[in-house]
């Protein structure tokens, strides 16, 4: 990625609408920011109360004492943090504003989701203070007695025991491939109607998104530990999963800057000014909270 200090604004004129439509794609292009609730993020973080445990009524007589039953709570911490990218443009764009636009639409709102949506099923590559994610839940093996369809029901009841209700899945496109190939006895698709609709957009009934940021290769695919098993989905009760932002996404132009990147394995430097070039940053505080004993991941072991 991309990385530098804006040195100086360009004076491109870009409408007040274009940071919110960022926003907003960059939320469609999001599973976890369509599935999990947003909520109003401050500043300096939110702290979120949390039920642990449900109040118990019981039967009484008609003049008996009634019970009282105090509900388990705890409290959870969102705390913002700042997810950025900056992507370099040639000059050119500046001859035809709804260009840049569009590439503006199409580039960050992908680039600011698909890291999101990665951190919060893997973990950060760096520690993010009060930032939960998936990277130790429960995981369920398509590749056991029973294939893809077990796998998704005992996911289903892992769920269910903690006191959830699986309302979503996240599989990525590797994971598309285990469902399109799931059969009964008798070799008709799980979870197809047809051919014609190899689309899949719901899985027991819950709705299904299909993000590559909910794939992570396991040693074995580079022919090392077959243990370790690829990540290809994700199941969940994302009603007990928060996300919030502070100001939504900021946009900031430059084409005095020096940018550093990696190429190749070798540091490459961009002087915009000098390489008739200009810079976009976009960047969003956000943060991310979830009970996650109600999240499973879906797992596939290679043949050894």
């Amino acid at each position: 990625m991309p990385t530098g200090t804006p040195t100086n604004r360009s004076n491109l004129p870009l409408p007040n609408s274009v940071s919110s439509e960022i926003l907003q794609k960059t939320q469609e292009a999001s599973a976890i920011m369509q599935l999990a609730r947003q909520i109003p993020l401050p500043g300096n973080g939110l702290q979120i109360p949390v039920i642990t445990s449900d109040p118990i009524a019981n039967w009484v007589t008609e003049t008996g004492i009634k019970p009282v039953s105090n509900p388990g709570l705890d409290k959870k911490i969102m705390q913002a943090h700042k997810l950025a990218v900056i992507v370099p443009f040639s000059d050119e764009f500046r001859r035809d504003t709804s260009r840049l636009y569009s590439a503006l639409l199409e580039r960050l709102p992908k680039a600011l989701s698909k890291e999101f949506d990665k951190t919060v099923f893997f973990g950060p590559s760096s520690t993010l203070a009060n930032f939960d994610d998936f990277s130790a839940v429960t995981a369920q093996s398509i590749s056991g007695t029973g294939g893809v369809y077990a796998a998704l029901v005992a996911a289903d009841t892992d769920i269910s025991e903690e006191g959830g209700t699986i309302n979503g899945y996240v599989i990525s496109p590797q994971g598309r491939g285990e469902l399109l190939g799931a059969v009964d006895d008798v070799k008709r698709p799980l979870f197809v109607n047809s051919v014609a609709e190899s689309a899949i957009p719901r899985i027991l009934g819950s709705p299904t998104y299909f993000r590559q940021a909910a794939y992570q290769a396991g040693s074995a695919a580079s022919g090392a530990d077959p243990a370790v098993p690829d990540i290809i989905g994700f199941a969940g009760d994302w009603s007990h999963a928060m996300w919030g932002t502070v100001e939504g996404v900021k946009i900031d132009i430059s084409k005095e800057a020096t940018l550093t990147t990696e190429s190749g394995g070798e540091t490459v430097t961009i002087n915009l000014w000098q390489q008739n070039m200009f810079a976009v940053r976009a960047e969003i505080e956000v943060g991310f909270v979830a009970e996650t004993e109600y999240f499973n991941a879906l797992t596939r072991t290679h043949s050894a």
